[in-house]
Order: C-alpha cells, then structure tokens, then sequence
C-alpha cells in the first residue's frame, strides 16, 4: 500500500508523475531529452541503461517496465536477461558493456565511477557526450527507483499493464499522455504489496 493516497488506478511512478505533475514536468522533459532525444546511443541502448540500473536498485515496477521497453526496441529478450546475469558476457558491443558498467557503478554511488572504468569506454569508442549520458541516465533512474520504492507504489496485478506502458513509451516517449490517464481506471488491476 503507498505511503501517501494516489490514485488506486495508476500503478509504479505514473502514479507519482501525476501526483504532483509540477515537479513531474521538468523530470519528464529531461528524460525525454535523455532517452528520445538525438544521440549517438539508440533509444534500445539508453533503455538498456536504464533496465541495468533499474535492476541494481531491485525496483520492481522500473525493471519490468523498461526490460519491457527494450525487449521492444531490440526486437528480441535474450539481451535484458543476459545482462541481468552478466554485463560482461551479454551480447552486446564493448562500449556497451563498458557503459554499462560506469552505469552499474553509478547506480551504487557516483564515486565508484573511476578514470579506469572511463578509460575502458572511450578505449572502446565512448565519446564523451555518451559518458556524460550514461551516468546522468543512471543517475535519474537511480532517482526514480527510490522515488517509486520509497512512497511504496502499487505494482499492477496483470503484465498486460506492461505491454501498454511500453507501446506508449515506444511512440511518444515520456511525455505525459495528453489526454491523462482516466482510461485506465477499468483496465488496471492493482497488486497491493
């Protein structure tokens, strides 16, 4: 049960975005900027950030919705699940596992990131914008996770409510659904922990 009344329909961070959508607004814009905006990463890398930190953080809702999101945008769930084992020996690029790595370390504290562990990405063709994305993605989702675990959202009874997360994620992005989310007062069923 959350620690603060939102609304009963609105399972994981939703729930909190509209909560209190002045705050929500600026956090939106940065993770669309983040995770939709031009960038040398794909969408389905920054998702994979995203799901590693997520996973670190053991936040249920975040790394169900965005192994979700980048199952989707990879066309494929091998990925998400290897790298949920092993960074190092998941199928992905060796600048991938490098990013991933600074992004496991910050997901733990920003201070585990060393010029060592910098030194392997940019050895593996990291830029430095693609550095710099990394930790503030792993940063802002590292944000979310607590944000969610810690006023104790609901987590939605039937995966299906992931498969619409993810179609929405996948075409406009982490903008607010302009028309609200009163559509989904009859199709969310709520798990309250």
């Amino acid at each position: 049960m959350p620690h603060i009344d939102l609304e009963e329909h609105l399972p994981g961070i939703t729930s909190l975005l509209e909560y209190r959508r002045d705050s929500a607004e600026p956090i939106r814009n940065l993770t669309q900027l983040l995770m939709r905006g031009a960038s040398t990463l794909t969408e389905g890398e920054r998702e994979l950030i995203a799901t590693v930190v997520s996973h670190g953080n053991q936040c249920r809702f975040c790394t169900a919705a965005h192994a979700s999101v980048t199952n989707s945008l990879l066309g494929e769930c091998e990925t998400v699940e290897a790298i949920k084992q092993d960074i190092e020996t998941a199928p992905v690029t060796e600048k991938m596992k490098a990013l991933l790595s600074i992004a496991s370390l910050v997901q733990k504290s920003g201070k585990l990131v060393t010029s060592e562990s910098v030194g392997r990405a940019k050895s593996a063709g990291a830029t430095d914008l693609e550095i710099h994305d990394t930790v503030l993605i792993a940063a802002l989702f590292s944000l979310y996770n607590r944000y969610v675990d810690g006023l104790a959202t609901n987590m939605p009874k039937d995966e299906s409510y992931f498969k619409n997360l993810t179609e929405r994620l996948t075409t406009q992005g982490y903008r607010r659904n302009p028309g609200g989310y009163d559509h989904l007062k009859e199709v969310v069923n709520l798990d309250k922990p």
